[in-house]
């Protein structure tokens, strides 16, 4: 099974569960960020994650060996060279449309304005490496109907 078959199985299987992203992220015991990302083929799953995601969904163990086959980080974009911005760009890339289906669950069909928007840029000392920690909080705007 190739990722892209395995995300179309375990959308569909999403779908007639009823659940969301959070539900089924408490049952698996993992994020709903890095969950949905590994769903939807830009990441990979441990054994025991994927099989239990299998049984919340009722999937099959060719879902689960898909989920834990290593990604192709790739997608039809042109990225600057830059290293820090090339990586917000794969941090886009990787986990844009896992962005696309939280924000969808909870906000409805729109987006995040980019001009009712704020970004805080800050440092936070670590151990095991200092971490940057960017904090983007844009209102978000529903698609309107006509």
């Amino acid at each position: 099974m190739t990722k892209l078959e395995m995300t179309e199985t375990i959308m569909a299987a999403k779908k007639s569960s009823g659940l969301g992203w959070e539900a089924i992220s408490e049952k698996v015991g993992l994020g709903s960020v890095f969950l949905t990302s590994a769903c939807l083929g830009m990441n990979s799953l441990k054994p025991e994650p994927a099989d239990k995601l299998c049984e919340v969904l009722g999937l099959d163990a060719t879902v689960s060996e898909a989920l834990q086959a290593f990604p192709n980080k790739k997608w039809d974009q042109i990225v600057p060279t830059d290293p820090l911005i090339y990586r917000l760009y794969e941090v886009v890339g990787v986990y844009g449309e896992t962005i696309k289906e939280i924000v969808g669950e909870k906000f409805g069909d729109g987006i995040m304005s980019a001009i009712d928007f704020s970004m805080d840029i800050d440092k936070e000392e670590n151990p095991a490496g200092d971490r940057v920690v960017i904090t983007m909080n844009g209102k978000f705007l529903p698609y309107k109907s006509w």
